[in-house]
């Protein structure tokens, strides 16, 4: 069975690829869902649950940027240049768990004081919450088209009858 690039990166070189590109970054995501219920709920605007957040925020933001960078760099340019993709499957998938940085990274910003500076603690709670599930949802959708065999969609074409 062909595989698309995203999930012949989390198979290769196990377990190290799997925890360093979907264990870390989805645990540290789900830790921040968790985390951003208890705070939203509660109004929280300092406490343990808080910090925890906050340090996790600005970790798996810094994380996930340096992943975007390795792979854009080692792969993503790569298979463009080469014309090395499985299908458009491969590239969704890809592109998917990528533009996860369009959501981690500003969470980073915010929790550091680098953007949104002016905006009050209900707005940032609003936009953290925002980024938080853009994540989880790029993130699902990457795993989704990234378990797809791209063989069956570079065969469908063969099925004029449907």
């Amino acid at each position: 069975m062909s595989m698309t690039h995203y999930m012949s990166l989390l198979a290769e070189n196990q377990p190290w690829n799997l925890i360093i590109f979907m264990a870390i970054p989805v645990i540290c995501a789900e830790t921040l869902t968790i985390t951003e219920f208890f705070i939203i709920f509660n109004r929280a605007k300092t406490g343990g649950l808080r910090t925890l957040n906050k340090i996790v925020g600005i970790f798996d933001g810094f994380y996930f940027t340096g992943i975007f960078i390795y792979l854009l760099i080692t792969a993503v340019i790569p298979l463009t240049t080469s014309n090395g993709w499985h299908t458009w499957v491969d590239v969704l998938a890809v592109f998917f768990y990528l533009s996860g940085v369009f959501f981690l990274l500003p969470i980073a910003l915010m929790e550091l004081g680098i953007i949104f500076k002016r905006k009050t603690v209900e707005e940032k709670m609003k936009i953290h919450f925002i980024l938080v599930g853009g994540f989880l949802v790029v993130a699902h959708i990457a795993m989704i088209f990234g378990m797809v065999n791209p063989e069956i969609i570079g065969n469908m074409s063969n099925m004029s009858g449907m």
